[in-house]
């Protein structure tokens, strides 16, 4: 039982009901309010077959924060017929304790995401129940390592379905045994057949890693993207050089330096670093909850400038490579080319070239479905940003006329209507959705309204097509609630 409710972010601690004291007592009461909150509880879904195969109603693609949530969001409305899958062990979904080199995570440690709200599934409960209220409160940012601990307790708690070990392949379209749309989604266990299809592949999800092609031309011992798994080790006493100025470049830049790095050189190719992070500003819920409906001239405006800005490193990023004297920043200094001579790879730049050991590409991610095995059999008609809407000059942006032009549950729309019509039962929960929904899948902070949305449109999708025979038992329903006492009825 609670101790205590704390209104963090205001500075209010309110005195109520004892906080759980472990895990098991919050546990008790995780169930408690999922019970209490269950409402409405009707079953209102069928089992389908294809062929003969059990059909699923939703399968998620991507068992991280994101896959979860949405999987959760699902089952809170009844849709019990489903299945997450992720291609990661057990314990390594995401970039937690992968690819994501930072020490903490860099959103405020009160935020709410996967919970939905529900208190007792807040990180910060499940903190508190472990090493108690004071060593939260102490508690500047949260471990990455405690996060990944969380999302494994969270996905157990509530019962979340994940299957590891399962690659996604190829999606195509299918039908019930009682003619409703379906996808068939090759895995690398066989096929599923499932209703609808989530996405929730992160950065991946409608794209791909990118860095440039002369960078990517290197032999592989001399380059890496910052997403792949890096021998830092290997790195101790090299000249090491990092390309970009975000967040996980300078996370990178910094694990070398830790490494034992002689030098680690970090180019921006901006005159001034980018200093100011705006999703800083966008978090509140007008943004968040409206972007997605607001006229395409407005939500290109806003998030044509947030993303132009690219993602700012906070001050602790910074400060962990300022501690070493051996890291230089170079500004208005992007790579022009890139060629190996004598086992290192020489770096050409806008003010001479550069000779390093290793380089590291922070450049993030580039919008391609023809890149997404999932989309093989539909990429060429997945409706982008620049097949629907063209900005004034002052404002375009080739890179982001690329990102998906999503429909208002998030579902791919055709470039061409009628070839796929078969891509609306495709959900995408990721990166991708930037541009059409703001930062809804991309940040733990957007889940509380972003992933209930998500699953508005799944149950929308679900119970349009169920109609005909939710109708049809709606007039076979006869249970009646009141017992007539025929000897008070009056006959006319």
């Amino acid at each position: 039982m609670r101790q205590r409710i704390a209104a963090r972010a205001s500075g209010i601690i309110l005195e109520g009901m004892p906080a759980p004291r472990t895990l098991a007592e919050l546990e008790a009461d995780v169930l408690r309010d999922l019970e209490l909150t269950a409402h409405p509880r009707a079953p209102w879904l069928e089992p389908k077959t294809s062929g003969g195969a059990p059909v699923l109603d939703c399968l998620v693609i991507g068992g991280g924060q994101c896959g979860v949530a949405v999987a959760f969001a699902l089952k809170r409305d009844k849709v019990d017929n489903i299945l997450v899958l992720d291609r990661a062990d057990y314990g390594r979904e995401g970039p937690w304790v992968t690819y994501a080199r930072m020490h903490t995570l860099r959103s405020w440690k009160n935020q709410t995401g996967p919970d939905l709200k529900i208190p007792s599934l807040t990180y910060q409960a499940w903190h508190e129940a472990q090493f108690g209220a004071a060593h939260f409160e102490a508690l500047r940012w949260i471990p990455k390592e405690l996060w990944n601990d969380y999302l494994l307790w969270f996905r157990r708690v509530t019962g979340i379905p994940v299957r590891n070990g399962v690659t996604a392949g190829r999606i195509s379209p299918a039908r019930t045994d009682d003619g409703l749309p379906c996808l068939s989604v090759e895995t690398s266990e066989g096929p599923i057949l499932a209703r609808k299809v989530v996405m929730a592949t992160g950065q991946e999800g409608v794209g791909g890693w990118w860095m440039p092609d002369y960078v990517e031309a290197l032999p592989k011992a001399l380059r890496a993207h910052a997403s792949e798994e890096i021998d830092f080790a290997a790195l101790r006493g090299k000249v090491v050089a990092v390309l970009g100025a975000g967040a996980s470049a300078f996370d990178n830049a910094a694990t070398a330096l830790e490494a034992g790095a002689a030098e680690v050189h970090l180019f921006c190719r901006r005159a001034e670093p980018m200093i100011i992070q705006p999703y800083r500003w966008l978090t509140f819920a007008g943004f968040l909850r409206h972007m997605g409906d607001m006229p395409d001239e407005w939500r290109w405006r806003f998030m044509s400038y947030i993303l132009g800005l690219r993602e700012g490193f906070p001050q602790d990023t910074y400060t962990r490579v300022l501690a070493f004297p051996n890291f230089t920043m170079h500004v208005g200094r992007p790579w022009t080319g890139a060629r190996a001579e004598g086992g290192r790879a020489v770096l050409e730049t806008a003010r001479g070239e550069v000779a390093a050991d290793y380089a590291i590409c922070g450049t993030g991610v580039r919008m391609d479905p023809a890149c997404v095995p999932e989309l093989a059999d539909c990429a060429d008609n997945i409706a982008s940003w620049g097949d629907r809407y063209t900005p004034p000059a002052e404002e375009a942006n080739e890179r982001l006329s690329c990102f998906p032009y999503l429909a208002p549950d998030y579902a791919f729309s055709e470039k061409r209507p009628g070839e796929t019509p078969w891509i609306r039962d495709i959900h995408l929960f990721g990166i991708g959705t930037s541009l059409s929904f703001g930062p809804a899948g991309s940040s733990i902070n957007a889940m509380t309204i972003a992933v209930p949305r998500l699953a508005a449109g799944i149950t929308r999708g679900l119970f349009e097509a169920d109609m005909p025979r939710l109708y049809a038992d709606l007039r076979d329903y006869a249970i009646p609630q009141v017992t007539l006492d025929p000897a008070r009825l009056a006959a006319e």
